[in-house]
């Protein structure tokens, strides 16, 4: 018998942890350490950093497992690399939960897009795990995690009790002060500018550095940004199903009357 149909026949918990700033962060360990009251938790994430690389999955050369400690594994890849290596080759089966962070830095918004933390737990909900994403503010010096570990640990034995919805997965957002309590919330909306700055290296030849962007937010009092702003933890239920529903009339619209000119012009 595998391991994996070993911990399903004694109904063990099984929690997958990972993040996208490293495997020697102090998020990922105080993360760990407090999940660690709900089950058996394995935490396999990259070995270096892989911020703002999204849902990236490698796939032109061989990834490498290193063991750090028992149930602590180092993968030389993204982070969805780490929870398709997790679930198929370290825990042999899907598990109860998948938590991605304690990311340094928020991910709020359309960042969303960008970010390995909120990829890591996606992953997990497309292998079948319900999955919850962690993001703390960044800040200067030394973080106290106990409000973001407490906040996670009160959600994860949540999900691990009553679910979520077939392919969904959280992402909690803490704010910077003391929190009021938990608010369910949206993606804020934004408008980027950014900069692309243009160098040359001592051969002469062009480089870019792409800037940091400018942030417009959209007001809107639903939203993660509004709700972390005002002292709110934000808890955005995600799903993998990026289809436009409301645009699904204006676009069907849009093909009938291009198809019927098409049409129009062939049999002149």
């Amino acid at each position: 018998m595998s391991q994996g149909e070993l911990n399903c026949v004694t109904g063990m918990t099984r929690i997958l942890v990972t993040n996208d700033d490293g495997l020697r962060t102090s998020g990922i360990a105080a993360l760990a350490q407090a999940l660690a009251l709900l089950g058996e938790v394995y935490v396999v994430a990259p070995e270096d950093e892989s911020s703002a690389i999204g849902h990236a999955l490698t796939l032109r050369r061989p990834l490498r497992i290193r063991q750090v400690s028992e149930r602590w594994f180092g993968v030389d890849g993204t982070p969805t690399d780490c929870i398709n290596i997790g679930i198929n080759r370290i825990l042999e089966g899907v598990p109860d939960l998948v938590v991605s962070g304690i990311n340094e830095g928020w991910n709020l918004g359309d960042d969303i897009t960008y970010s390995g933390t909120v990829a890591g737990a996606l992953e997990g909900v497309l292998l079948g795990a319900p999955g919850m994403a962690v993001s703390r503010p960044r800040v200067r010096g030394d973080y106290d995690y106990e409000t973001v570990t407490t906040a996670a640990g009160h959600l994860a034995r949540s999900i691990l009790e009553d679910g979520l919805p077939p392919r969904t997965f959280l992402n909690v957002n803490v704010p910077r002060r003391q929190p009021q309590g938990f608010k369910v919330t949206v993606q804020a909306r934004r408008q980027y500018t950014t900069a692309v700055a243009e160098s040359c290296d001592p051969r002469g030849r062009p480089y870019y550095w792409i800037e940091k962007a400018q942030l417009d937010w959209e007001p809107d009092a639903r939203s993660d940004y509004h709700a972390v702003r005002n002292g709110w933890i934000s808890v955005t239920p995600l799903h993998p199903d990026w289809t436009a529903h409301e645009a699904a009339g204006a676009v069907g619209r849009l093909l009938d009357r291009r198809q019927a000119e098409a049409l129009e012009r062939v049999f002149q």
